[in-house]
């Protein structure tokens, strides 16, 4: 059985979702059958490239807040990181147009280091004192998940390289009706929206497993209320 997983790096909840997601199929009794594909979603995909700025400064003037309430935020953000064993650095965060990381991605899924550049990427975002919009720490990264440095400076260097595919992955999503991110679909069957806790994802798992037919929303009563970052960069 196939899940996938649109996502953007910058989003927290996705970072925390994945967490809660791998918790939930642990549980699940046939994990060792499923198949999970990353999938590209730009939270900000208007923002320039190769342009960044500090997270807090970016919340403080996306929601109108002060910078303490926005510091505030990321406080709560953090707090909900560490209740799932995460490390989450507040302070010293970039933002910025996260297009090249899908790029990269895409070439990490063809050789199957996937899911190994996307748990680097996280770190380095949320966690190291390495910026994710910086090239040449985007190539260590991938070098890092076990690609080839040739091919990851290649990608890196030629923005139309899986640009297409990162468009593709985008406009699937807008056709599945994802408005927001994480957004988990298990097998075409089944559609989770945020990062819910992990008996929802096992809970969904075991129902895909069962051969329902119909994509329906899964989660704690009211999918709508789950963490998440919406179409807008809002999380």
């Amino acid at each position: 059985m196939r899940v996938e997983i649109w996502s953007d790096i910058a989003c927290p909840w996705c970072y925390i979702g994945k967490a809660r997601f791998e918790k939930g199929l642990a549980a699940f009794a046939h994990r060792d059958d499923i198949e999970i594909v990353h999938r590209s979603f730009e939270l900000n995909p208007n923002l320039p490239m190769g342009v960044t700025a500090p997270v807090v400064d970016t919340l403080a003037k996306k929601y109108g807040r002060t910078l303490d309430e926005a510091r505030a935020m990321e406080a709560h953000v953090a707090s909900n990181a560490h209740s799932e064993g995460l490390e989450y650095r507040t302070e010293g965060r970039d933002s910025g147009n996260t297009f090249d990381v899908h790029r990269l991605l895409h070439l990490a899924k063809e050789r199957g280091r996937q899911n190994e550049l996307l748990d680097l990427a996280y770190r380095a975002n949320f966690v190291e004192d390495r910026s994710v919009f910086d090239s040449e720490t985007l190539v260590r990264l991938g070098v890092e998940a076990g690609l080839d440095e040739t091919e990851v400076r290649a990608v890196v260097a030629d923005e139309t390289a899986y640009a297409e595919e990162v468009r593709a992955d985008e406009r699937e999503a807008a056709e599945l009706g994802a408005n927001g991110v994480p957004f988990f679909v298990l097998d075409r069957r089944y559609g989770i929206s945020g990062g819910q806790p992990a008996e929802v994802f096992t809970q969904a798992l075991e129902q895909a497993w069962q051969g329902r037919t119909v994509l329906q929303p899964v989660g704690g009563g009211d999918t709508d209320a789950a963490p998440a970052c919406d179409v807008d960069g809002n999380c």
